[in-house]
């Protein structure tokens, strides 16, 4: 009877054992297919972190050049779609060269502004949760740079705003686009739409979608061309 029993505390060790061994091999498993290529936490958000460091910095740094803006085809600040009848008025009178001086000021003030975006995407990057970089690294190619806006875009405004601000009144570019501005609306009789006389609101704007834009060509560069992953850590979990 006693070897009866040493045998059944035996297979109830071994049924245990083989359990807790499965349940090891089941977690494995789950493991391997909520972290890509098998890659740790502390690899994922490493990399998704130094992915957006790079991105962001490179960005940043490219629009705060001079000729950042202006001489980028792409994100080249243009007066407002609504203001084409106005500035073709003023080319006609032989004015062209003040609007030209307007556009170049505009470009200028967003290249300035952009000096400022490098360390308020730092702050975002250090508040990057594992779940966050697990999205952006099964995300979209611009995944990353979709969440940089979402953290970053309220304190950026808030951040450029007040430097287009004064790097427009440099050259009075604020006060001769709201007057002209401010004019054109009051005779505007036939009913056309209206031009929003803050210029500084639509600069900030114009900033803000380009180094977004930016921002997204340096994250799909690190996706997709091996050349751009800079570090040991990019080249592990973006290979994967």
């Amino acid at each position: 009877m006693k070897r009866v029993f040493t045998l059944l505390f035996l297979a109830s060790i071994a049924i245990h054992s083989d359990a807790q061994g499965l349940k090891g091999l089941l977690n494995k498993a789950k493991d391997a297919v909520t972290k890509p290529g098998g890659l740790s936490n502390d690899d994922i958000v490493a990399g998704l972190k130094e992915a957006l460091v790079v991105g962001s910095t490179k960005g940043s740094n490219t629009l705060s050049q001079v000729d950042g803006f202006f001489a980028n085809a792409a994100l080249k600040i243009l007066l407002p779609p609504e203001a084409q009848k106005v500035e073709n008025t003023l080319r006609k009178v032989g004015l062209g060269k003040q609007v030209d001086d307007a556009i170049l000021s505009m470009n200028r003030a967003a290249e300035d502004a952009c000096k400022s975006a490098a360390p308020i995407f730092g702050n975002a990057v250090k508040q990057m949760s594992f779940g966050d970089a697990l999205s952006i690294l099964k995300g979209t190619d611009t995944a990353a740079t979709g969440y940089l806006r979402g953290k970053t875009t309220a304190e950026l405004t808030n951040a450029f705003r007040p430097v287009i601000e004064e790097s427009l009144k440099k050259v009075d570019a604020t006060k001769y686009w709201n007057t002209l501005i401010t004019s054109y609306n009051k005779v505007n009789i036939l009913g056309g739409q209206k031009i929003n006389p803050d210029l500084s609101a639509y600069v900030t704007d114009k900033a803000l979608s380009g180094i977004f834009t930016q921002v997204a060509i340096e994250e799909k560069n690190i996706r997709k061309d091996p050349l751009a992953r800079t570090s040991d850590i990019l080249k592990k979990v973006f290979a994967k």
